[in-house]
């Protein structure tokens, strides 16, 4: 958590990673404790997704699932990243040459590294679960539209998810360990190490996180919000993904080139 002290009021920030794995041993209720201190909440945004975005889903997922028809892996790939995809085919006995880099990389991330299995509650669950007990207001950072959200996953070219399929080659190649160690890493508050993480690398090189489009407007929805919660009364707490707070020019950077005072954990 960083703590902002600003003229008007406090900005409690918690630094959130994805799908942290019950051998992750963290303390909730330092968590729960900053909640109930606050008078507003803030968590991430909400998908507003309507049954036509749904069936769109069913019925263009083959164009999100394959590569163009009629071309394969090799048409993208140099033959380094041929090398590397072929020994994790032959390794986990799988044929990913007609699929969609992203969903390859996916596959690796979820079902080969297995970083989302075995999780327990992650920072918004327990922030969440706390305001409703004590009656504190939250609300979601932003709203974004499942009609927004699908288009621009279906307008990306193939080519746009080779950063994603290469960090997630890298990160399973390094094996299962770099999950626990991520999650040790982050109850530590060694931020530079959740950061440097090839898991992390991983998740904050993939949609929608890298996309021009898309990613850019999600850390600007967070930046805005925080923003405005410099300028309000009281104590607002916000659960933000962690790479948008630490990551280069993301929000540490910016509050503290502001010339607010930002107390927590070393971040660069």
């Amino acid at each position: 958590m960083w703590t902002i002290q600003t003229s008007a009021g406090v900005v409690i920030l918690v630094g959130e990673i994805a799908e942290v794995p019950k051998a992750t041993l963290w303390r909730p209720e330092r968590l729960e404790g900053a909640t109930d201190r606050a008078q507003r909440v803030i968590l991430g945004t909400k998908a507003k997704v309507s049954p036509g975005d749904i069936f769109r889903l069913i019925f263009k997922g083959g164009g999100l699932v394959k590569l163009p028809k009629g071309r394969v892996a090799a048409d993208y790939l140099d033959a380094g990243q041929m090398k590397r995809l072929q020994a994790l085919e032959s390794r986990f006995g799988q044929n990913y040459a007609r699929q969609n880099f992203l969903m390859t990389a996916f596959d690796l991330l979820s079902k080969r590294l297995s970083f989302n299995k075995d999780t327990a509650d992650d920072a918004s669950d327990v922030v969440r679960k706390a305001a409703r007990q004590s009656k504190i207001p939250t609300q979601p950072v932003g709203e974004v539209r499942g009609e927004d959200m699908l288009d621009n996953l279906f307008a990306a070219a193939p080519e746009t998810h080779i950063p994603c399929l290469e960090a997630a080659m890298e990160a399973t190649e390094a094996g299962g360990d770099i999950v626990i160690e991520r999650g040790r890493a982050w109850t530590e508050f060694d931020v530079p190490a959740v950061m440097a993480s090839p898991l992390e690398e991983a998740l904050g090189r993939c949609w929608p996180w890298t996309n021009d489009g898309f990613g850019s407007e999600l850390r600007q929805i967070w930046v805005g919000a925080i923003h405005d919660a410099t300028a309000q009364p009281g104590v607002t707490l916000a659960v933000v993904p962690l790479r948008v707070l630490a990551e280069k020019d993301g929000v540490l950077d910016q509050l503290k080139n502001r010339g607010l005072p930002v107390n927590g954990p070393v971040w660069q």
